[in-house]
């Protein structure tokens, strides 16, 4: 341990909480009871428990020796790691996925490996956004959680049946963390105001501010806390500005009041400032008669002061997490589902998440392509326009270019017929349904090719009357085959009609 890590960490490894820390950290719950929402992993016996709360030795070695939180942000995470570490005595150290590498990682094990052999002193290693390691970071852990070196303790935002190896996944328990219901974070919130951790009680919200925090929260206690933070720091600094104000200006009216009256005039005027009684106590002496001192009234926290304090509201939406897939994924359904005002939303979403916009462009010309196809092919045109403009003018101004192409595609009639139809072929290719291509639609501009009967009898569509010639185009093992099948939607309505009477042509059928 250096310098700075006995300056900023107690004996065990946890953060020191001073009184300079953010607010979120020095509310950190010390005990499970703080801890808000998550019932369902806080029963009686339940294998947290056992592992932030051992009932003896026995109890200790039959927790889980790893174990994964999974949650969205905010949901308490850390706080538990936190947890299991401090109230077992174990010895906490904690690596970023972000910026550990696995010679950080073997470091750690192999410290905590020796401190086992010679102390008995166990480790609890806590590695935030796990799903950042790769797999080689991620297989260095394994020998330590086999063997039981350390506690491991892995938070993750995303999906750990995705992000995190097999091997490790199979010999961890899974704690699923869910959001927190406005409830819950309003219990924080209110416990923040008032406990001699937080806020002490030099501040109350009113009722609608309260309620806007919460809704800017959504269900992220640490963004909830932080929020609180800003707007309590926000009015007291307007409350001592006012106080500056005001004894400003009374000092200039005592001053003013002073220079007018009598030398004992201002004599009694100081002594009462100075909180002195200007007649003397019974037997000739002063009594102190200061007032008590008295604490200073709360200041409010109103609406006004938490919407200028935070000007914008933080969209819970994390590009490289869970939230990311699942904001895109309602997106494009969202389209699909021509639903225009949902799929603003969700477009909104991203945006304000400061999502790459030509990421979103690519999305809109995949659905264009996807969803609405040939029931109205000008939507992959204004698609593949905006995707354009948006790489050449960038934001903000990509916003509305953004929202068009949304609004087209959402509001679009719609069809999949294409789409279905290559995928069907493909699978046709794939399963080895190919055939030989008919020998008249062969490549016949090389010398040879027509000894080889390459090109003969092929008719130019063009001479034929409407441009369709009677003929064969699927190889003989597939004729008859149907993979594009028109819906009666928009523009596709009129491709069915024209491709019935071009089925019958091509058959050599009378019209």
């Amino acid at each position: 341990m250096d310098l700075f890590d006995s300056t900023t960490q107690d004996v065990s490894g946890v953060p020191r909480v001073g009184s300079g820390s953010p607010l979120a950290v020095r509310m950190r719950p010390a005990s499970l009871a703080e801890v808000a929402g998550q019932k369902h992993l806080l029963v009686q016996g339940s294998p947290l428990r056992r592992l932030v709360e051992p009932a003896d030795d026995s109890s200790r070695r039959a927790a889980p020796g790893s174990v994964i939180l999974w949650g969205p942000p905010g949901t308490g995470k850390t706080t538990l790691a936190y947890l299991i570490a401090t109230s077992s005595g174990r010895r906490f150290v904690e690596l970023s996925a972000v910026t550990a590498g696995v010679k950080d990682v073997r470091s750690v094990i192999e410290d905590a490996r020796r401190r086992l052999a010679t102390g008995g002193s166990e480790t609890v290693l806590f590695i935030d956004e796990v799903h950042r390691f790769s797999k080689s970071q991620q297989d260095a852990l394994l020998p330590s959680v086999e063997n039981r070196w350390v506690t491991l303790v892995a938070a993750t935002t995303e999906n750990p049946s995705f992000s995190v190896n097999s091997p490790l996944l199979s010999r961890s328990l899974l704690l699923t963390l869910q959001p927190l219901t406005t409830d819950d974070v309003r219990v924080l919130v209110r416990r923040a105001v008032a406990d001699e951790r937080g806020l002490g009680g030099t501040v109350t919200l009113d009722d609608d501010a309260e309620d806007h925090l919460l809704r800017l929260a959504g269900g992220d206690a640490r963004k909830a806390l932080t929020i609180l933070e800003a707007a309590a720091g926000a009015a007291l600094s307007d409350h001592d500005r006012t106080d500056a104000v005001v004894a400003g200006e009374a000092s200039e009216q005592a001053g003013a009041d002073e220079g007018l009256g009598t030398e004992a005039e201002s004599l009694d005027a100081a002594d009462l400032r100075a909180g002195h009684s200007a007649e003397p106590a019974e037997g000739g002496q002063d009594a102190d008669t200061s007032p008590d001192v008295v604490a200073d009234p709360p200041v409010t926290v109103d609406l006004a002061t938490m919407e200028r304090a935070i000007d914008v509201a933080a969209v819970r939406y994390d590009r490289d997490g869970d939230q990311h897939y699942d904001v895109i994924s309602a997106f494009i359904k969202s389209m699909r589902g021509s639903d225009v005002d949902a799929s603003l939303h969700y477009l909104a979403r991203m945006i304000a998440a400061g999502e790459d916009p030509r990421f979103i462009a690519r999305r809109i010309v995949i659905a264009a392509a996807e969803e609405v196809g040939m029931a109205d092919p000008s939507a992959l045109q204004t698609a593949t326009a905006a995707a354009n403009a948006v790489a050449l003018i960038g934001m903000p101004e990509a916003r509305i270019i953004l929202a068009e192409a949304v609004v087209h595609i959402a509001s679009a009639p719609k069809s999949n017929a294409a789409y279905t139809a290559i995928d069907a072929a493909l699978a046709d290719v794939r399963a080895g349904k190919v055939g030989t291509v008919p020998p008249h639609l062969r490549d016949a501009h090389y010398s040879g090719a027509k000894a080889l009967g390459h090109g003969q009898s092929y008719r130019y569509a063009h001479d034929a009357p409407h441009a369709v010639a009677t003929q064969q185009y699927l190889p003989d093992d597939l004729v008859g085959t149907t993979y594009y099948r028109p819906s009666d939607r928009g523009f596709e309505r009129s491709v069915s009609e024209r491709m019935e009477r071009v089925k019958k042509i091509l058959r050599g059928e009378p019209g």
